[in-house]
């Protein structure tokens, strides 16, 4: 009985035993789950710029955890899951790359389950495919009415192009006119042969706003390393203001029938903004080229923003006569001057900037302002009286070993009877800092009537007295302020009782350093490609350390920096200063 009892026990132990074995063991069966699985979408492909969707379906029984996707072996995208999530439809736009035609980007995708097990990877491709050529379209003669020009085209300009009939000295009352848009990113290209040129006939309209990742381009037709100044004709507007010429209306240099002026000051000849101008500046007759922009008599109901000249052949920026207002302007490498103004401008310009080659200069002598009531001087009304701030005008000559052409002369050359103010204004690099020619524009300034307040004029370390040095050969010694004139023998100049040095350094805000080391701004502003712009703020004579306050129009934005850059470049993302590496047509 006793064995039988104790049989019995180890019977029931056994099979308690042997059912908890089976429970735990169908208990483990239950949790094994299948490892996830991924799916890639099919393979897509497009041109650089395209948007493309990567793809892939994921199951997860488990339930997913993580999903993980490399671009060519570096992170792209992650996605955390809840428990609850078994699949998915991945998708995640990709903008393709500038890579060349053929290139494959690979992403590869793995997914994880909630037991930390992996996927096999599986592989999305993208295939780059060649950009289809842009259609070149030759626009010839004259356009009336509305005309849009859009940037998945390229526009070559032959000959001289007219936007509006006004060809004749007539006014323009009455003549056939045009008004041409021009889409943001544009291209717009001058042929050499017919010296290809844009003109704005008075009365017409361009609207040309490009943006400032997509600006709008007019450049050379030629290709990568053949581009040169000159190339092509320019940019001309013509407006229906005033000027200081017999008649007031006149054709502008080179007789082109580029017909400007009139009584309307509020004409309105369109807007640009970022817009770039690049090898312009062709000779139209012996010593008449066309400039890279030319304002002839525009008005202010027009709009000028953001707008780049580069390796013309001629002055950067032109205005004859007009009142038109401008900001952001950058002339970069020109070979003569980067900003002339006469026959009676009298608009407004902030934040500008000129850059110069060293050996790029003009047989006519190279300035960073050329400024003249007309030419010859005479006190034809409007005088030209533009008002000017936040102007850096960057001479050739970094160091005292930069050879520099004997053609440069003055950052700025003001003569002929001018009535220039200039405000919070950087010269450096130049033979000459400031000229101020004639009797007559001696007089203006001892009047009061040109002003110069908040200037710097900054030389080169041993470069000739306080940092100055020779123009041409038979300049006499460089002045930070010219104190005589060009003459042989040479004169003395005089403003009232004092010399225009000791008139200069009398203006509010105004002072002469000997080098431009120590203002702040960067060596790269004298070398090729993009410059830094913005100042080093502790610098002994740091051009950021305050100006004498001034009272300007509204158009101004208050500064308290002298030069066109503090702490921001706003020449970042549109402004180019390597164009010849450019491919402009594809």
């Amino acid at each position: 009985m006793q064995f039988s009892k104790f049989s019995r026990m180890f019977a029931v132990c056994t099979m308690a035993v042997s059912a908890a074995f089976v429970l735990n063991a169908c208990k483990e069966d239950e949790e094994v789950f299948p490892a996830p699985s991924v799916s890639a979408g099919a393979e897509a492909s497009g041109v650089p710029g395209a948007k493309v969707n990567v793809t892939a379906s994921i199951s997860a029984p488990a339930g997913l955890k993580t999903l993980t996707v490399l671009k060519n072996g570096a992170p792209f995208d992650t996605k955390n899951y809840t428990a609850s999530e078994t699949s998915d439809s991945y998708s995640k736009e990709y903008t393709i790359e500038n890579l060349a035609a053929g290139t494959s980007v690979n992403f590869t995708v793995i997914a994880t389950d909630t037991k930390n097990q992996a996927s096999t990877a599986a592989t999305f491709t993208v295939k780059v495919t060649a950009v289809p050529p842009k259609e070149v379209v030759t626009v010839k003669g004259m356009l009336q009415g509305n005309i849009t020009w859009t940037k998945d085209k390229i526009y070559k300009l032959s000959g001289f192009v007219r936007v509006g009939g006004d060809t004749t000295s007539a006014t323009a009352a009455g003549v056939a006119t045009g008004t041409l848009t021009i889409e943001a990113g544009t291209v717009i290209i001058g042929e050499r042969s017919s010296k290809g040129t844009l003109i704005i006939q008075r009365g017409s309209k361009i609207i040309a706003n490009g943006t400032a990742t997509e600006p709008i381009v007019f450049t050379s037709e030629r290709a990568v390393g053949e581009r040169e100044a000159g190339d092509w004709g320019g940019l001309v507007i013509c407006g229906k203001a005033q000027n200081n010429l017999p008649g007031g209306s006149a054709q502008l240099e080179g007789s082109y029938k580029g017909w400007h002026g009139g009584s309307d000051d509020a004409d309105n000849s369109g807007s640009l903004k970022y817009v770039r101008v690049e090898y312009a500046g062709v000779p139209i007759n012996p010593n008449q080229e066309i400039n890279s922009f030319t304002f002839g008599s525009v008005g202010s109901g027009t709009s000028l923003e953001y707008l780049q000249a580069s390796y013309g052949g001629d002055d950067a920026f032109e205005w004859f006569g007009g009142v038109v207002n401008a900001k952001y302007l950058v002339s970069y490498r020109t070979l003569d001057d980067d900003f002339d103004m006469d026959n009676g401008f009298r608009g407004f310009i902030q934040f500008a900037v000129g850059l110069r080659g060293a050996t790029a200069a003009d047989q006519s002598g190279s300035n960073g302002f050329e400024v003249d009531n007309d030419g010859q001087g005479t006190p034809a009304e409007p005088f030209t009286s533009p008002t000017l701030a936040n102007v850096s005008l960057i001479g050739a000559k970094q160091s005292q070993e930069t050879f520099i052409s004997t053609l440069f002369q003055n950052g700025m050359h003001l003569r002929r009877n001018n009535k220039i103010k200039v405000y919070n204004t950087f010269v450096t690099g130049f033979p000459n800092g400031v000229y101020i020619d004639g009797s007559t524009t001696a007089a203006n300034a001892n009047s009061g009537q040109l002003v110069l307040n908040n200037v710097v004029l900054a030389g080169v370390t041993g470069w000739g007295s306080n940092g100055f040095g020779q123009g041409a050969s038979t300049l006499p010694q460089g002045f930070s302020v010219r104190d005589i004139n060009t003459a042989t023998p040479a004169a003395d100049l005089m403003i009232g009782t004092a010399k225009p040095s000791a008139w200069f350094a009398a203006q509010p805000g105004n002072k002469a350093v000997a080098s431009w080391t120590t203002t702040g701004i960067s060596s790269t502003v004298f070398g090729t490609g993009r410059p830094t712009f913005t100042l080093t703020t502790g610098a002994a004579d740091a051009l950021s350390a305050g100006t004498t306050a001034v009272t300007l129009p509204s158009f101004f934005t208050a500064t308290n920096y002298v030069g066109a850059f503090n702490t921001t470049d706003w020449t970042a993302t549109w402004a180019e200063f390597n164009p010849s590496s450019v491919v402009y047509i594809k």
